[in-house]
């Protein structure tokens, strides 16, 4: 499990959950990959900040920046990039 250097607090049943979120990058369409990138996005800062209160408390600050809202949006784009590499680009051959 990857835990980017952070201290681990996470229970047995917790590590079963995370491992089993996410089975495959496959997809069949190219809509449900970029549903699947927003997921990822979701997990990277869940796996970051694992504490709900503070997400929520930190919520008002970058909901009306900018610059924070693109940066949440090139986090998608790249995990989408994963995703649609991994689904041949969804290509009919």
């Amino acid at each position: 499990m990857l835990t980017l250097g952070l201290a681990s607090t996470a229970s047995a049943e917790d590590t079963q959950d995370s491992e089993s979120w996410l089975p495959s990058l496959i997809t069949e369409t190219p809509q449900e990959g970029f549903q699947l990138a927003v997921k990822l996005s979701q997990k990277g800062v869940g796996t970051t900040q694992p504490d709900a209160s503070v997400r929520k408390a930190l919520r008002g600050a970058y909901a009306h920046d900018p610059d924070s809202l693109i940066a949440a949006t090139q986090v998608i784009a790249i995990h989408f990039q994963t995703v649609a590499a991994a689904n041949d680009y969804w290509r009919e051959e």
